[in-house]
């Protein structure tokens, strides 16, 4: 017989996991409700969702679940395609956005609030199984990947578009990193998620065909390096939380201020556009 005892402590321990990744995902979830990532989705990617949706072939008549969809970046264009779309985020202030820009351009969309560590979905629900810069985002990097693959038919399409770590959202990261709180325990960096060895080892033997391309994608939105800082400062959520954890520190906010502002002068071409590298992945689920 188990040791009632060694049941209780595991009890305790499993009860004290779960809270903590509650509480992770409480934080995720008003981080992203912060500033205005509706806004900055439509003035700086609007493209990058019908990327993604061609790149999977998503077809009339398909069922297609965008993990992670925020506004519906992805989830619009595949439903405007003919496919059967369930956009599922995190946050309900981007669903709630997502909602009326779908209604706006006239997609039929499902929207649930869902974690993509969790997916309440039942196995082989979907034939294409899509994240546009999105589930990258979740902290747990193979919880989120074991779902991907979980919810998608054999034979269906993951398809997943992200930054790359050497990339400007990457480099981004990089230089919050130092004036951002310690991640959580088991928490892995956004950006791995661009990186295809990384991305193959989280899929593993459970997919095949794989496909993947580094692109970029050039933004012309801000008029000079400062504009860009301030611009994230006030609209990108990771960002407003990286300045609201060094709160009054004079001179940690000002080093943070010319971070962002260099590394937005060392990637500016001559005429001050930047390309953002991104990694374009597809796989078919065995």
């Amino acid at each position: 017989m188990s040791d009632p005892k060694n049941r209780s402590e595991t009890d305790k321990t499993s009860s004290t996991a779960s809270e903590q990744d509650q509480a992770l995902k409480a934080r995720h979830r008003a981080m992203w409700a912060l500033g205005d990532y509706p806004a900055l989705a439509a003035d700086i990617i609007p493209e990058l969702g019908t990327v993604l949706v061609e790149a999977a072939r998503v077809q009339p008549g398909d069922r297609v679940l965008d993990v992670a969809a925020g506004t519906g970046n992805a989830a619009i264009p595949a439903a405007l395609a003919g496919a059967s779309v369930v956009a599922s985020d995190l946050t309900p202030e981007l669903l709630a956005a997502g909602r009326r820009l779908a209604e706006e351009r006239g997609a039929d969309i499902e929207w649930l609030e869902a974690d993509a560590e969790a997916l309440p979905f039942a196995d082989n629900s979907f034939d294409v199984v899509l994240s546009c810069v999105g589930v990258m985002f979740a902290p747990h990097h193979q919880a989120s990947a074991d779902e991907l693959v979980r919810v998608c038919r054999s034979g269906g399409t993951i398809a997943l578009l992200n930054w790359t770590p050497e990339g400007f959202i990457g480099q981004m990261f990089a230089a919050m990193k130092e004036y951002a709180p310690p991640p959580a325990p088991g928490a892995q960096p956004p950006p791995l998620w661009g990186n295809p060895e990384h991305v193959r080892k989280l899929l593993g033997d459970r997919v095949t065909n794989i496909e993947e391309r580094k692109a970029t994608l050039r933004v012309d939105h801000f008029s000079n390096a400062e504009g860009f800082r301030d611009y994230f400062k006030t609209r990108y959520g990771p960002t407003i939380a990286v300045y609201r954890n060094i709160g009054d520190d004079a001179a940690r906010v000002s080093a943070l201020d010319q971070a962002l502002a260099e590394l937005a002068r060392k990637y500016a071409q001559n005429n001050g556009d930047v390309e953002w590298e991104y990694l374009l992945l597809t796989a078919t689920v065995q």
